[in-house]
């Protein structure tokens, strides 16, 4: 058997995630991001509180989970640099000679980035809200509803990664692809206004938009997120992320590294 079908052979998904697993453990960038992203939800939480920086017709939710938005960037550019990483040092030939199989193994970065920030996202802001509201005075706030939007918000540091990730995939370098992928983020409510009445649907179509309708913050208005509900925002954010995922992997399979 040559060593071609030997390879070919190895090349599964369960393997390719483990060797994922592996890489992104090793790699001092994605670590430290990844820790930020979990940690900066419960910090914010506690800034908050302690300094009483609410708006009054703000949420406990909402509040608790001001510095959720920042962490959401963060696991952007986490799916960004797990792949604009690999082609900046150029380990990225070495895992497609481990891996011919490009799809494969751009599934499997999907998979663990979005697995990961997803579960870290639930655990930092269900405990980001738990300590907001233990230190927030009683009564003062409405309390919002953590359920089910606690998930939603998970799902969007999911759906975030991701698009680090398809953009990350097409531009290949990391301070490209992080410039590229937070401006993705922000660029819609910040150009949303000079769209005149197409502003709420511009507005709208970033995963930090769906963030801030999940967490029920008073600064979700429809000028500034869009006039979508949380939840079909959200699914509207899946699915181009989905398709720019899809157009990523139609440019790597053609592309040569």
């Amino acid at each position: 058997m040559t060593t071609s079908a030997l390879t070919g052979a190895r090349a599964g998904f369960r393997q390719a995630l483990a060797y994922e697993w592996i890489k992104f453990r090793s790699v001092r960038s994605t670590v430290w991001t990844t820790a930020l992203t979990a940690v900066l939800p419960v910090f914010g939480a506690v800034f908050v509180a302690l300094t009483g920086s609410l708006q009054p017709d703000d949420t406990v939710l909402g509040g608790s989970l001001t510095m959720s938005v920042t962490a959401q960037m963060l696991a952007a550019v986490v799916g960004a640099l797990v792949i604009s990483g690999e082609y900046s040092s150029g380990t990225i030939r070495t895992t497609f000679a481990a891996n011919p199989r490009r799809g494969t193994v751009l599934a499997a970065k999907g998979t663990l980035v979005a697995g990961l920030m997803s579960v870290l996202a639930l655990v930092s802001c269900t405990l980001a809200y738990l300590v907001g509201d233990a230190l927030l005075e009683d009564g003062k706030y409405a309390q919002g509803e953590p359920l089910p939007a606690l998930f939603g918000i998970a799902a969007s540091f999911a759906v975030a990664s991701l698009l680090g990730l398809a953009v990350g995939t097409l531009v290949r370098h990391s301070a490209g692809a992080v410039t590229t992928v937070i401006g993705l983020l922000l660029l819609p409510s910040l150009f949303g206004p000079l769209f005149g009445d197409a502003q709420r649907w511009v507005a709208g179509l970033s995963p930090t938009a769906a963030l801030e309708k999940l967490m029920q913050t008073s600064d979700a208005s429809a000028q500034a997120v869009g006039s979508l509900g949380a939840w079909p925002s959200l699914l509207l954010v899946a699915g181009y992320t989905a398709v720019l995922v899809l157009a990523a992997a139609g440019v790597l399979r053609r592309r040569d590294v």
